[in-house]
This record gives C-alpha cells, sequence and structure tokens, in this order.
C-alpha cells in the first residue's frame, strides 16, 4: 500500500488497545476494494479522551471506532448522535462528516446478523442475556423488539436492573432481571431457548473460565458467546458437547466493523474475507 497526502485515515481508540483485531479486518477490506485509505489502533487514557477526540477532528479522522471503556463517556464530545445510539447509551462508531462527528453503535447490528447468519428466527423465544455492559446493552436493544420473554443475569444484581428499567422506558417492553449465580441459572436455563454470554468471562488469557455450568446447558438451546478470543471458548465447547447448537464472537465482531465501514465509506466490505482472516490470526495461521 502506498500512502500518500492523499491516504483516508481511520481509527480505533481504546485502553487497552493492543488486542484489537479492527486494524486486521479493516485494512485488508481497504485494500480489497482499492481504497487509499489506511485504519489505525491508538491507545488513549479515559482523562485524556477529550483531548484525543479534539485532535482527531483537528486531523481530520474520517472515521473511527471506540473501544472500552470509552463508549459511554465519549458521547458528550460528539456534535450529534444517533437515535439507537441514544437508546443504548453507548457509541462505537462516529463519522467524521464535514468536522461533525456523528455517533453510532452497530455492536447490536453486528449480533442480529450474525445470529440471521445462523439461522437464529428469534420470534417467540426466551432469551437469557448475560451481563449489562455496552455489549449487552446494544444486544437487548437490538434482539428485544423481536423476542417472546428476556431476563438480564448480571453479577451486581443493580446494573441488570438499571439496564432492565431503561429497555422498559424506552422500549415499552417488560424485561426480567436477577442476579446471576448458580440458583439463579439452574432455574432459567431450563426452558431458555437462546443463551448469550455478553461479559469477558473465558476471554483471552482466562481461557479456563465459563459463566455456566455445563449441567444446565442442553440441546433444546442456541449458544451465543460474543467472546472472539478464543475462537471456541469452554463456554462454546462445553453447549457444543451438549447437544446445543453454537454462534461465537468473530460474526458479531466483523459485522459490526462492516456496518461501521459502510457508514465511514457508502461501500459494503468483503465480509467473508474479514471474518477469515481473523479466524485464521486466531488460530495463528
Amino acid at each position: 500500500m502506498n500512502i500518500s497526502s492523499d491516504t483516508k485515515v481511520y481509527v480505533v481508540i481504546g485502553d487497552p488497545i493492543e488486542h484489537s483485531l479492527s486494524p486486521l479486518m479493516h485494512n485488508l477490506a481497504f485494500q480489497r476494494l482499492n481504497l487509499n485509505s489506511v485504519y489505525l489502533a491508538f491507545k488513549v487514557k479515559a482523562q485524556n479522551l477529550r483531548e484525543a477526540i479534539a485532535g482527531l477532528r483537528s486531523l481530520n479522522v474520517l472515521g473511527f471506532n471506540v473501544t472500552v471503556p470509552h463508549k459511554v463517556s465519549i458521547m458528550k464530545y460528539l456534535d450529534e448522535v444517533d437515535m439507537q445510539a441514544i437508546e443504548i447509551g453507548a457509541v462505537n462508531t462516529v463519522v467524521n462528516q464535514d468536522e461533525m462527528l456523528i455517533g453510532y453503535n452497530t455492536d447490536g447490528i453486528g449480533a442480529l446478523a450474525a445470529l440471521k447468519e445462523e439461522g437464529v428466527a428469534l420470534k417467540g423465544l426466551k432469551v437469557m442475556l448475560l451481563g449489562a455492559g455496552g455489549a449487552a446493552k446494544a444486544i437487548a436493544f437490538s434482539i428485544l423488539p423481536l423476542i417472546n420473554h428476556l431476563v438480564i443475569l448480571n453479577r451486581t444484581e443493580q446494573k441488570a436492573k438499571d439496564l432492565a428499567l431503561s429497555l422498559k422506558e424506552r422500549l415499552g417492553s417488560e424485561v426480567e432481571w436477577r442476579k446471576m449465580e448458580e440458583a439463579t441459572l439452574h432455574e432459567e436455563l431450563v426452558d431458555t431457548d437462546l443463551l448469550i454470554n455478553a461479559t469477558s468471562i473465558g476471554m483471552y488469557p482466562k481461557i479456563d473460565e465459563t459463566p455456566v455450568n455445563k449441567i444446565y446447558l442442553h440441546q433444546e438451546m442456541m449458544v451465543f458467546d460474543v467472546v472472539y478470543n478464543p475462537l471456541m471458548t469452554r463456554l462454546l465447547k462445553e453447549a457444543k458437547e451438549s447437544g446445543a447448537n453454537i454462534v461465537g464472537g468473530v460474526k458479531m465482531l466483523v459485522y459490526q466493523g462492516a456496518s461501521a465501514f459502510k457508514l465511514w465509506t457508502g461501500k459494503k466490505p468483503p465480509i467473508y474475507e474479514m471474518c477469515a482472516a481473523v479466524e485464521n490470526y486466531l488460530r495463528g495461521n
């Protein structure tokens, strides 16, 4: 790739950021579409966020992704925020439109696309969502209008309650919340159709951890883990052994990235090549 004064710049900001696979995905897409663009990763500490956003605006960075811990705090530094991102209460994608910074959230879009690709029909399902952080919020707001019943479990029960009440206030839907503990998992998973892990439990390097004891997994359910490193988390391995259908986190990662890419460029990226590149990297190929 030839970098020049005409090269368009896109970035991802977060802390930590060393683990990000977004540069791998987006630079591949730029190359395949012959776009004179480059995507970089910048570590930005929380206390420097305001200055970093001002710098990105001044340097005419045309778009950027936002990851932990900035998805909520960044909103006050933007000129405009998309209505869905306002409902979710978090932004993961920003478009620089003539120096107007506009925030979006593509996490929910990514989750829905990943489930759709695996043939999951959400209508009428009972869904258990583990976690109440940024990813969980985006997924909850996206799937709630499509399903029958949502149960949110979180280790800090108040956070689960806050998310449930926010969903009710903004979407008018009743949502159950409970503390994530052994007894609750045992009780609720018996008739759960779709289990979604939106926590970081099982993520590298703590790959031996799982949010759910395998004795509660069964063949009548689908298990979706948003963790993408490792490719096959302990939760997914044990779900598969129990006869359940599984969906890994790579597809959500790629689809949310593809949605951001389209917001920036107006073009559809090569999704399957992006997915293959991420999977090959995670396999060590």
